[in-house]
């Protein structure tokens, strides 16, 4: 019951034109609960319909204003009370008057810049929402639509393999060699490791992917390090001029494109990570950074040739970028 005229004496309801079509994608949310969300593109038209019902028929609705707004923003968990918008676009449906019956207002946003990718991690949310409002003088009447936003990229031009060779002096010797350093997010990480020289009794060895999620600037930045996947290279000690293949499937974990700087807010950057652990468990890893991006499941024909292009230059590549060489550390 509503006293006083207080109280919610309309509900809001926002539908897309395209909801029974339009592809869905799962999400997480804070609290690693996964949902399904209508998935969007950068470009891409969002249009629907918001429709006012009013709770008591035949009694009217006074308002200043009817609205919807599409927003994007970026949410820092350590600073809540603040939203970052990056993205704010606001349609007026209605001017100030009153209602009389429930009704519906269509509403469309041409071509809407979706710069970044939908995002909730450690410490930060990126998300894409729409919100309707039924302005009052007491009490507004709102409510939002979340949308999930995916971007897109094209076969890089430039995909160089890597190959190190780091070691221990007098040790261990390896070099490592992956394929390429720019993977998409259903891709195969393939590559060799040599054991050159092998001194120290090695009983484990495996590559980890580590997700890093770096937040707000200067004095005040976190860092976040998940560990996504772990693979066994192998269980037992190699011996000198012994190789070991690698092949690594990404699809079946969870992860997004490689988001740099993204509204100088928040990073996230993925880490291939090669571990070693000797007979008395010491531990020596390597870490090498590697960019991953997202596959559109349609591709245009001019990026098929593209990536026709592109594939031919790394397979023509006889000689593979060498990044710089280091050592274990412990």
């Amino acid at each position: 019951m509503s006293f006083f005229g207080f109280g919610q004496s309309a509900d809001i309801d926002i539908v897309l034109n395209d909801a029974e079509t339009r592809k869905k994608a799962e999400h997480k949310s804070e609290d690693g609960r996964k949902d399904k969300y209508f998935l969007f593109y950068d470009g891409e038209t969002v249009s629907g319909k918001v429709n006012v019902t009013l709770k008591y028929p035949g009694k009217r609705l006074e308002h200043n204003g009817i609205k919807i707004e599409f927003v994007g923003q970026i949410e820092l968990y350590y600073d809540r009370g603040n939203h970052h918008e990056f993205v704010s676009l606001v349609k007026d449906l209605a001017r100030p008057g009153e209602l009389t019956q429930s009704q519906t207002f269509d509403f469309e946003f041409t071509h809407v810049e979706k710069p970044y990718e939908s995002y909730t991690g450690q410490n930060v949310k990126l998300r894409y929402f729409l919100r309707a409002t039924v302005s009052r003088r007491l009490n507004d009447i709102s409510k939002e639509l979340d949308i999930v936003v995916h971007t897109l990229s094209t076969y890089p031009e430039l995909n160089s393999s890597i190959k190190m060779e780091v070691g221990i002096e007098d040790c261990l010797h390896i070099e490592f060699e992956y394929n390429k350093s720019k993977y998409h997010l259903k891709d195969v990480i393939v590559g060799k490791i040599y054991f050159l020289l092998v001194r120290i009794k090695i009983r484990h060895m495996e590559i980890d992917i580590i997700k890093r999620e770096t937040t707000g600037t200067g004095p005040n930045v976190y860092h976040e390090n998940d560990t996504i996947a772990k693979y066994e290279i192998m269980d037992g000690a190699p011996v000198r001029g012994e190789s070991i293949p690698i092949r690594l499937f990404l699809a079946g974990y969870e992860m997004t494109p490689t988001m740099r700087d993204i509204n100088k807010k928040f990073s996230v950057r993925y880490y291939l990570n090669l571990v070693l652990i000797d007979e008395e468990e010491r531990r020596y890893f390597k870490q090498q950074e590697i960019t991953l991006w997202r596959k559109g499941d349609i591709v245009r024909k001019s990026m098929s040739h593209q990536a026709a292009i592109a594939s031919q230059r790394f397979e023509g590549s006889s000689h593979p970028e060498k990044a710089t060489s280091g050592v274990f550390l412990t």
